[in-house]
């Protein structure tokens, strides 16, 4: 009788000891944001068509990852938006003919989080760049010759991104 006492009261100390250690039961989102409104990131470079795709990416990744629901314009409590500062592609290495057949896609995004509510910026702060931005960048690898293109390194880079993204409305420890 007294092991079991003493068992317990081992196991209740150690239970009110962990919980200081920074764990938390539940989602690591904000608790104070329910809507997030997403409008079609701004797309600096001459390639066109891929800020709709990273927006619909970002979109999804939303739903599926994040407590929040898409809201428009004013309704929502918060606005993502983001801006592709430069993409690149460049070829890795080629055939015998001078044909590319490896090539790199790389994304750089600015993306901003901002409560609409307060206007107060909910992003992270840890890239030493001006504070109300972000700097994301992606990449993704494809080879031709083996059925790969640049639709597929688009969809891996931009899904690459889009988890990035989402990861930055996480709320900080």
């Amino acid at each position: 009788m007294v092991r079991i006492v003493a068992k317990l009261l081992l196991l209740s100390l150690l239970s009110i000891d962990l919980t200081g250690c920074g764990y938390t039961v539940g989602n690591s989102y904000q608790q104070d944001v329910q809507t997030v409104y997403v409008p079609i990131f701004e797309n600096n470079t001459f390639r066109r068509g891929f800020e709709y795709q990273l927006t619909e990416a970002v979109q999804q990744k939303i739903q599926s990852r994040t407590p929040f629901r898409l809201a428009k314009g004013i309704e929502a409590d918060t606005r993502l938006s983001g801006t592709i500062k430069q993409i690149n592609k460049s070829v890795l290495g080629t055939t015998q003919n001078n044909d590319p057949r490896n090539l790199n896609l790389q994304f750089v995004v600015e993306v901003t989080w901002e409560d609409m509510r307060s206007g107060r910026i909910l992003s992270q702060q840890e890239v030493p760049i001006t504070p109300d931005v972000v700097n994301l960048v992606s990449q993704a690898s494809f080879a031709p010759e083996v059925g790969q293109s640049l639709a597929t390194a688009t969809k891996t880079a931009t899904d690459s991104l889009a988890n990035q993204i989402v990861q930055l409305m996480e709320a900080p420890w």
